[in-house]
């Protein structure tokens, strides 16, 4: 296995760079010095990351580009590939989210929501592979997110895209088999603290807050720096992720279930707001952050309830599984 002993002067693509996972990732990567090409609708966003990731000591590049354009996303391979005399590390990290009951949210909504979680990962993938293949080497990685494992009602076209691309990726690892030194590696983070949530779709007519707890996105950075350097096939980050995976995986539909009244519940009681499509169309000027304002940098400590909560709950559903096998 080959694998980048420094990222210094390696070249990493970022797609979605400009807030969020993708901020947090590229000032993660400008502290070892790699040379970042950074994508994204925003440019005024992109711009000023850029000037933060040369303060840390990184060469970088802006791309301006709509990641679900499929011609736009081989553009951005061509100026990577230039910028940087070839590309090690490409990031398929570009999403965006709709909540709302499936049929009051537009149809065409939900294909846009397919088309940037979905097929920009897959455009991403298109493009750079042939680079990777001719070079003898790369590694892609996916975020995904604990979406890719556990569905999220009231939010359809989200669950149908990370479901997707769970099944994208596990075919295109074997598909690269005979490509000892080309890597496909996904992240599963949980419930990140960033803008996101802040820019989704919201057809509910209510507030929406992310479901506690939420980690802090350079958790998920420092995991996409440890894939590039070491290159795994999957990473969990964050427990709760695990727990939840593990749950659903055992029993499916109650898990669903679960989930399902806890959002209803939550959405009686939430506070009334305008329906809005967020940036499932078009970037928005705030919220360009790292992080979104629902927890606190680093590990927090209160997260440490949910995680019993939750380990609690894997119990009940793992002992209800083994009764029922009975």
């Amino acid at each position: 296995m080959k694998e980048i002993k420094s990222l210094n002067n390696c070249t990493v693509v970022i797609t979605g760079a400009s807030s969020g996972a993708g901020r947090a990732m590229a000032l993660e990567f400008a502290l070892h010095q790699a040379r970042l090409v950074l994508a994204a609708r925003n440019e005024a966003a992109l711009m000023e990351l850029a000037e933060e990731c040369r303060e840390l000591g990184s060469k970088v590049l802006i791309v301006p580009a709509d990641l679900s354009d499929a011609k736009a996303v081989i553009n951005l391979a061509g100026d990577a590939n230039n910028f940087g005399d070839g590309i090690d590390v490409w990031i398929n990290n570009a999403g965006v989210l709709t909540a709302g009951e499936f049929d009051k949210v537009p149809m065409e909504v939900h294909a846009q929501v397919i088309q940037t979680n979905l097929m920009s990962f897959l455009f991403g993938a298109h493009a750079v592979i042939p680079y990777f293949k001719k070079q003898g080497s790369g590694i892609l990685i996916n975020n995904i997110s604990v979406g890719g494992f556990l569905p999220v009602p009231f939010g359809t076209s989200y669950t149908a895209s990370k479901f997707g691309l769970r099944g994208f990726s596990e075919a295109l690892k074997a598909e690269l088999q005979a490509w000892k030194d080309i890597h496909v590696c996904d992240l599963f983070p949980a419930f990140l603290d960033t803008p996101g949530i802040q820019h989704a779709g919201n057809y509910t007519g209510k507030v929406l807050k992310p479901a506690p707890p939420v980690y802090d996105p350079m958790r998920l950075a420092k995991a996409a720096v440890s894939l590039a350097v070491h290159p795994r096939s999957s990473v969990t980050v964050g427990s709760v992720s695990t727990v939840l995976r593990l749950a659903h995986s055992l029993m499916p539909e109650l898990t669903a279930g679960i989930v399902a009244r806890v959002i209803r519940t939550y959405l009686r009681t939430a506070e009334p707001t305008e329906v809005t499509s967020g940036n499932v169309f078009n970037p928005l000027r705030f919220g360009t952050s790292t992080h979104g304002g629902w927890g606190l940098p680093g590990r927090p400590k209160a997260h440490r309830k949910y995680i019993v909560a939750a380990a609690v709950i894997a119990g009940v559903l793992s002992a209800g599984f083994l009764s029922g096998r009975r």
